[in-house]
């Protein structure tokens, strides 16, 4: 999210390094070239596999192409360093035009995604055997952060009185070139406000809010004691009003278990303070996977089933399940309620096809890149498409409301697509989100006059 008008662009030079559990496979001690699997990380319903080429010989290999089988039931997704051609349950992958030069002792590597419980078999490289282990299942010896001893439930979670396809809007506490509102001025057409930003303390993990003196000036003054009042007003019109912790400047880090306790105890005690239904977690400067969902889980302890967690990453923390903010999505989606990803200030992004890098602002990255975590283990009531609301919101990838609408309906229904369209529809796709209410108000209201009347066409 962007606190003041300055430009956030997100420059796709890699993906992030992998983040979590990995069982890795032993190489076979033996010459010449061989290929390893691993999963890299697994979610129950599917997984993410990665394949190691390695040359153990003397001269380089010029060239090279792994095939093996998936079990029915199993079915391949999108993937990444390598071309894939398939026939059946068979899937082979060759090298790239820059990484099929493989020096002796030296190694490349590609990955994809899969839906299923299976894992590959008959491996071959080049033609013959892969040489490798092939694990299928993880070892025995427990890894030093365990997976859920039990899997997600797959049915949803609460749905804390919230519409089935719904608008969030986010509104400033600060003061910048938007036009600033008393909370009880947002319009009617949002459903879930989310207040940025709560921010750091001198605690690690610990956070405050208060409203701004300079937002305060801005409307001829608002205390604490007003945006309480206006906290009420508003949910008493059937609304939803959520905490966003972090923002483009914040620097809340939560990164071992006693932050995560001060993370947990600061937002109850502002939940109860202010009365907010839920969190936003929109760290733009880290996030550490397992200490978010453990401090998560505790603040929902606590609350109970009906508090509502979103999340706001940027599009470049979506791109593997390995990423960061991906995996926290992943391991928490039993309780977890939206991701609304921020398709905006990110330059051109891979799709779950994997195929092309789309260049933002257009109707197929916003499918391409949902489509990528709806395919890769995320409920479609837990994914919102994120954009700007008109011009001063962003840097880059604003849109005019009516492609969202678009992007809305292929997604669901299946029309209204670009030239990318999903493999399947998901007429559970959860809604929209706008950064923010107080642009989409200088902007005239256009984007929640445009697209929440369109959410209720959704099936």
């Amino acid at each position: 999210m962007r606190r003041r008008r300055s430009l956030v662009l997100s420059v796709v030079a890699g993906l992030v390094a992998a983040v979590g559990v990995t069982w890795a496979a032993l190489p076979a001690y033996a010459a010449g070239p061989t290929a390893t699997f691993v999963k890299t990380s697994d979610w129950g319903s599917g997984w993410e596999g990665k394949y190691t080429v390695t040359n153990g010989g003397t001269s380089t290999i010029n060239g090279w192409s792994v095939a093996f089988d998936l079990p029915a039931g199993t079915t391949m997704g999108s993937y990444w360093d390598a071309l894939l051609t398939s026939s059946g349950q068979r899937h082979t992958f060759i090298n790239r035009s820059w990484n099929g030069s493989i020096a002796p002792g030296a190694s490349v590597s590609f990955g994809f995604l899969a839906t299923g419980s299976g894992s590959p078999t008959n491996c071959t490289l080049n033609g013959a055997a892969c040489g490798g282990s092939t694990p299928t299942t993880p070892p025995t010896t427990p890894p030093t952060t365990p997976p859920p001893t039990t899997p997600p439930p797959t049915t949803n979670p609460p749905t804390s009185g919230l519409p089935k396809h719904f608008l969030t809007g986010y509104w400033h506490n600060f003061d910048n070139p938007a036009v600033e509102l008393r909370l009880r001025d947002v319009p009617a057409e949002y459903d879930v406000i989310a207040v940025a930003f709560a921010e750091a303390t001198g605690t690690p993990g610990a956070v405050t809010f208060g409203i701004d003196p300079g937002l305060s000036a801005s409307v001829g003054g608002y205390t604490n004691a007003d945006f309480t009042a206006d906290v009420r007003t508003v949910k008493a019109r059937g609304k939803k009003v959520i905490l966003s912790v972090g923002g483009e400047t914040g620097r809340v880090a939560v990164n071992d278990a006693a932050s995560a306790t001060n993370f947990s105890n600061s937002v109850h005690g502002l939940i109860q303070q202010y009365g907010f239904d839920g969190v936003d977690v929109d760290l733009e400067n880290g996030l550490n996977p397992t200490y978010m969902a453990q401090a998560l889980r505790s603040l929902r302890s606590r609350v109970g089933s009906g508090l509502i967690i979103t999340m706001a990453p940027q599009t470049i923390d979506m791109q593997s399940p390995s990423v960061s903010y991906f995996k926290l999505a992943l391991d928490i989606r039993d309780i977890l309620t939206v991701v609304h990803t921020q398709f905006y200030n990110s330059g051109s992004m891979l799709g779950c096809d994997q195929s092309f890098a789309y260049s933002q602002g257009t109707v197929n990255f916003m499918t391409a890149l949902a489509c990528l975590q709806l395919e890769a283990g995320l409920r479609p009531d837990q994914v919102a498409l994120g954009l700007p609301a008109g011009p001063g919101a962003a840097g880059g990838g604003i849109v005019a409301p009516s492609l969202v609408n678009q992007a809305l309906d292929c997604l669901a229904k299946g029309t209204n697509c670009g030239s990318f369209r999903p493999p399947r529809t998901y007429p559970g796709i959860r809604g929209a989100m706008t950064w923010s209410i107080n642009w989409d108000v200088s902007n005239g209201n256009n984007f929640a006059r445009t697209v929440r009347p369109h959410l209720n066409t959704l099936p």
